[in-house]
């Protein structure tokens, strides 16, 4: 029995050990960031994974056109506010979601989900989000830029009255506009 749960430990011990690897492995080519915006007691953390161009074609390639995408790599993008959002006419409630878009070649589709914490994609290397827990979307255009970027980024920025979460990539720009919701 004593060789029996010894085994077993070290099996575990070996799987622990290769999925950190596995994990350290994919975060190098991947790196985590953090976003924080805080302003007039709006607060946003954006948690997301940058994943780098290295030369591929990335919108209607590597991230294809029309389908579901986490935002990121590795694991499904989480956006976090503490106040209610105006988006496009809707509103998002304070809280914690991830962050999913549909990427086309002349506007983009951004999803909040409440589901968080899972992985980005499955085992079909699909998106890894339910619809069903879908709160709020909305179409932005997507914008050709001169200036290609080589690092996926997310940012949040002042843009007069409202604020913008903007993200870039190769040459694609996607604003979307909101406002704190009273």
């Amino acid at each position: 029995m004593k060789k029996f749960v010894i085994t077993i430990g070290i099996i575990v011990l070996l799987i622990l050990g290769a999925w950190m690897a596995y994990l350290q492995n994919t975060k190098s080519h991947s790196p985590e960031a953090d976003v924080n915006y805080n302003s007039n007691g709006l607060s946003i953390h954006i948690y997301y994974n940058r994943p780098y161009k290295k030369g591929r074609d990335i919108f209607g390639g590597l991230v294809p056109y029309g389908k579901v995408w986490r935002t990121g790599a590795n694991e499904a993008t989480v956006f976090e506010t503490n106040k209610n959002l105006a988006i496009n006419g809707k509103v998002l409630i304070a809280g914690k979601y991830t962050l999913w878009t549909i990427p086309e070649e002349q506007t983009w589709t951004i999803i909040f989900n409440s589901e968080y914490g899972q992985w980005g994609i499955n085992f079909n290397g699909e998106a890894n989000r339910d619809p069903q827990h879908d709160v709020l979307s909305a179409s932005v255009p997507a914008l050709v830029q001169e200036k290609e970027f080589e690092q996926f980024t997310i940012s949040v920025e002042n843009g007069g009255e409202e604020q913008e979460l903007i993200l870039i990539w190769d040459r694609t720009l996607v604003s979307l506009p909101f406002t704190v919701s009273h």
